[in-house]
C-alpha cells in the first residue's frame, strides 16, 4: 500500500540529515537560509557535520539521525543534505515500520537513490526524488522554486520537458520510479529494489564512461527487470562523454523494449534536476513530451 506524506505548511521544521557522505556547513548554508526565506525553520540533526573519512560519520550515527528525525512529530520533512557514498550501508537495519507510521516528505538524489527505493518497496512511503541541499540553488533557483511549490501543494502536477528526444514513440501509464542508475543496478539481488513492473522508470548518471554505462544497462537486462517496466526516460549523464554516444548506447540496449522510451529528462546532476515523485501515479507522453501525474503526491493537511 503507498502511504502518502502530508504537504507542507509554512512554519514547518524541516530536519536536515547526511546518511551518505559527509558535509561542511558552509556548503548546505546558502540551502539553509532558502528555506528560511520560504518560512521553514530547518533543523539539523546531532551528527550533521560528523565526518569518517568519505562517510558522514558512523553508521550508528546516521542511522539514529534518520530515525530521530522521522519520530519527531514536530518534524514535518527531511531534506538530505547530500549524496556521496554511504546509504546503502544503512538500508538492513532502518526500521521500515517507523517510516509507515510517521509519513513525512523525504527529498534526496545520487546516493539517496538507495534509501527512496528502499523506503518505497519496504514501507509504501511516497519519496521526492529532487536537489540534496547542497545543491539546492543550482540551475539558477528554478529547481528549489518549484520543489517548495511542489512541497506546498496537493494538486496534479505535469513535468514538461521541451528539449527531449523520442527514441520510441508512445503513451503509457504507471508509477515512477527512478534515480541514479549505479545506485539501481548496486539494489539488484537485494530485498529493497522494487519491481520495476508497471513503472515508468527514469535514470541518470554522472562521472561514468560509456563502457561502463553499457555494462549497468545490461546487468539491469540480465536481471529481467527491463522487460517489466512500461516507460523509460533518460535523466542526464554528466561527464559521461560524448552525449550523442549515450543517446545511441540507449537507443541499442533499449531497442527490444516495447514501451516509450524519451531522453533529455532534465533530471540528474546537470544544472536542472526537477523534483520527481518516487511512487505517484503518472502518464507518460512522448507526443506532448511530457509526464503528468494523476494523482497528488501528497496528502492534504487539516491544520
Amino acid at each position: 500500500m503507498k502511504i502518502k506524506p502530508p504537504q507542507l505548511k509554512e512554519g514547518d521544521w524541516i530536519g536536515i540529515v547526511a546518511p551518505a557522505g559527509p558535509v561542511l556547513k558552509d556548503e548546505i548554508q546558502p540551502g539553509l537560509d532558502f528555506l528560511k526565506s520560504f518560512g521553514f525553520e530547518p533543523v539539523c540533526s546531532p551528527h550533521l557535520y560528523d565526518q569518517k573519512g568519505y562517510l558522514a560519520g558512523e553508521d550508528k550515527a546516521r542511522l539514529k539521525d534518520l530515525h530521530a528525525m522521522f519520530s519527531d512529530k514536530k518534524i514535518k520533512a527531511v531534506f538530505c543534505a547530500r549524496g556521496g557514498y554511504g546509504t546503502h550501508r544503512i538500508l538492513q537495519e532502518l526500521d521500515y515500520g517507523l517510516f509507515s507510521r510517521n509519513p513525512k516528505i523525504l527529498i534526496g538524489y545520487s546516493d539517496i537513490t538507495a534509501l527512496l527505493f528502499a523506503l518505497f518497496k519496504k514501507s509504501g512511503l511516497i519519496t521526492l526524488h529532487g536537489p540534496v541541499l547542497r545543491d539546492l540553488l543550482k540551475g539558477g533557483g528554478r529547481n528549489a522554486a518549484l520543489l517548495m511549490k511542489l512541497m506546498t501543494s496537493d494538486g496534479l502536477i505535469t513535468m514538461n520537458f521541451p528539449n527531449g528526444t523520442t527514441i520510441r514513440k508512445g503513451k503509457a501509464e504507471g508509477v515512477v520510479l527512478g534515480g541514479n542508475l549505479r545506485m539501481i543496478c548496486h539494489l539488484i539481488g537485494t530485498p529493497f529494489l522494487p519491481s520495476f513492473k508497471g513503472k515508468l522508470l527514469f535514470m541518470e548518471d554522472k562521472g561514468e564512461p560509456l563502457y561502463r554505462i553499457d555494462r549497468m544497462l545490461t546487468h539491469l537486462f540480465l536481471s529481467g527487470e527491463m522487460e517489466k517496466c512500461a516507460g523509460l526516460m533518460i535523466g542526464s549523464f554528466e561527464e559521461c562523454g560524448d552525449s550523442a554516444s549515450v543517446f545511441d548506447l540507449f537507443r541499442e540496449r533499449c531497442s527490444r523494449l516495447s514501451v516509450p522510451i524519451v531522453s533529455g529528462l532534465p533530471v540528474g546532476h546537470g544544472e536542472q534536476n526537477v523534483p520527481l515523485p518516487i511512487g505517484a501515479r503518472a502518464v507518460l507522453d512522448t507526443r506532448t513530451m511530457s509526464l503528468e501525474f494523476k494523482e497528488p503526491w501528497v496528502g492534504t493537511r487539516s491544520d
